[in-house]
């Protein structure tokens, strides 16, 4: 499956805006990194629900603020809007090629976004220490882009190391406790 497929496919910044909530959201981006953009993007949030344009610049606003839990919660609301509009009715754990076969025909875009927004979860997991949820994260966007087009290979190599290092770690304090 080529995800890099970019041809008439609508992107999820492509959902039309009115002209106040567009000026409302350049108010919030001019205002960043002030409390102020926060307090606009929730606004918008509030009046456009199920906006993934408004929820990147939700996340983006709280990655840069490094409020990660935060970001999280935003990621995982955009996985769940977006799994509803591909018509996805499996936990991101089951999802199968056949699944994203069946994606490609509602948005390659969306799909993309899907996968995208995953990986940035695993991200900010591998970021805040939670390296087990985040391997398994990876490991099936993996599994799902052999032709690694979504760069997850190299971060689930890396998680899998540090994995494993906690592993020896809690196996040699293990060994100690024990004698």
């Amino acid at each position: 499956m080529d995800f890099l497929d970019f041809e008439n496919n609508d992107l999820y910044f492509d959902d039309p805006m009115s002209t106040d909530d567009k000026a409302l959201l350049e108010k919030a981006a001019c205002a960043y990194p002030s409390k102020k953009t926060e307090t606009l993007l929730l606004e918008l949030d509030a009046r456009l629900t199920d906006n993934l344009a408004i929820l990147v610049a939700l996340y983006r606003f709280y990655y840069y603020q490094h409020r990660y839990q935060d970001g999280l919660a935003i990621l995982s609301r955009a996985l769940d809007i977006s799994a509803g509009m591909l018509g996805l009715n499996v936990s991101w754990k089951d999802l199968t090629e056949f699944h994203l076969g069946k994606c490609v025909f509602v948005s390659m875009g969306l799909l993309r976004f899907y996968m995208m927004a995953m990986k940035a979860s695993a991200y900010i997991l591998l970021r805040t220490g939670e390296i087990e949820p985040a391997c398994l994260k990876l490991k099936k966007i993996v599994e799902l882009d052999p032709a690694d087009q979504f760069g997850a290979a190299f971060l689930y190599r890396m998680a899998r190391k540090k994995l494993s290092a906690k592993q020896a770690e809690l196996n040699a304090i293990d060994n100690l406790v024990r004698y």
